[in-house]
């Protein structure tokens, strides 16, 4: 799914789509795949561990996944159009697959993604034809500036009743039967407001504007070669790592401060916090371009060697992001061993380390032997009706 228009993969985008992965891990252990929620620590060590793991991947892992799917989102569309097809239709049945597989996995565990990103992967469609990419880096930087909530912001510090209300996902409690259900509880519960409260907080924390920003952002960055002709973009490279870097220092240190002069009151309840998420969002896009530049700049430079063993992960990003959650949610839920009473945040970093090299380990051993990650094939033989796809690599007499 990261071929370039001559048949070749851009391994680098493999590379970066394992280093997300790695970044949605090592965030979800700690996170207790959610249930963290329920007993937040206390401990200043282990809240230490917490807020670097988050500062460093909560929010960014998910945002460098969305700005890969809009660079295979072009690849796909553009490999069709160099045949001469139009792949527009048989894109919206590939993302109804991806978003069915997302329901069945958020049966198992409620923060599954697959489901927003098939969503919201069709609202690229149209933009696939605007052929300028300053007029779509301009539409991307409004979806990133969050509109909506600057709407709400002004809107609120004119009195709208609406504007002050909290948003729905605010209300939302992680439910006790995780902890004490079987496994057909945590099914239903999924069901009946897990689905329901993973909506309500991709909305109302903004994150549904920034995929589809970032999305756009990943289809400039296909149709610029920022993967296929990484030999012509060196100082882009560096020139964005240090301009980000700058931006996630300055938000950092002056979010607060800045948020601090929206008025507020008992009844201007929302434009302050509104103005804090924005401001929070615009850091988290800070440090996912910190974590884009670095990892490209040293993938292409010095340290291609080592990251590149993150690509093998991520050709197969869909069956180990399910696989992940298959083998740990167990670990952590009451029906299985119900680690998220002791696991403490420092040990669940400890384990998601080795339990990673473990699945590059076992990713590197699969393409020896496949073509494809099993759900990856399955994805990709359903997307053409055809069966017939090569899984198993033939080998040479």
């Amino acid at each position: 799914m990261s071929a370039t228009p001559g048949g070749a993969r851009m391994q680098g985008l493999d590379a970066l789509r394992g280093f997300a992965l790695f970044g949605l891990f090592l965030v979800h252990m700690p996170e207790l795949f959610e249930l963290y929620w329920l007993f937040p620590a206390t401990d200043p060590l282990q809240l230490a561990v917490h807020d670097a793991v988050f500062t460093v991947f909560g929010g960014k892992a998910f945002a460098l996944m969305a700005l890969c799917f809009g660079v295979s989102f072009f690849v796909i569309m553009d490999s069709a159009a160099r045949r001469g097809e139009d792949y527009s239709g048989r894109f919206v049945w590939r993302l109804v697959l991806l978003g069915l597989m997302g329901l069945l996995h958020g049966l198992w565990y409620r923060g599954d993604i697959l489901e927003v990103l098939a969503v919201m992967g069709l609202f690229l469609l149209p933009f696939h034809r605007v052929r300028s990419n300053r007029v779509l880096l301009g539409i991307a930087a409004l979806f990133l500036l969050q509109p909506l909530m600057l709407v709400q912001i002004v809107a609120g510090l004119a009195g709208a009743e609406w504007a002050n209300r909290p948003p729905a996902f605010w209300d939302d409690a992680i439910n006790p039967l995780y902890t004490t259900g079987s496994l057909l509880d945590t099914v239903r519960v999924n069901i009946s407001e897990g689905h329901a409260q993973k909506w309500a907080f991709m909305y109302g924390s903004g994150r549904l504007s920034q995929i589809l920003g970032l999305s756009l952002v990943g289809m400039v960055l296909g149709r610029s070669g920022f993967f296929a002709r990484p030999q012509a973009l060196v100082r882009l490279r560096w020139t964005g790592l240090l301009a980000c870097l700058a931006a996630a220092l300055a938000l950092y240190w002056l979010r607060g401060p800045l948020s601090s002069l929206v008025p507020a009151s008992q009844t201007l309840v929302m434009p302050r916090d509104r103005a804090s998420t924005v401001l929070g969002s615009l850091f988290d896009l800070s440090v996912t371009g910190v974590l884009l530049f670095g990892f490209t700049a040293l993938y292409y430079g010095p340290a291609g060697r080592w990251l590149g063993l993150f690509a093998a992960p991520g050709r197969m990003t869909l069956s180990l992001y399910v696989g992940q959650s298959l083998v740990f949610v167990p670990v952590f839920y009451g029906y299985g061993l119900g680690l998220y009473a002791s696991m403490t945040q420092l040990q669940a970093v400890l384990w998601a380390l080795p339990a990673f090299a473990v699945q590059m380990v076992l990713a590197h051993l699969w393409f020896g032997h496949f073509h494809y990650g099993p759900l990856e094939w399955i994805w990709r033989a359903a997307t053409r009706l055809d069966p017939a796809i090569p899984f198993r690599k033939r080998r040479l007499a």
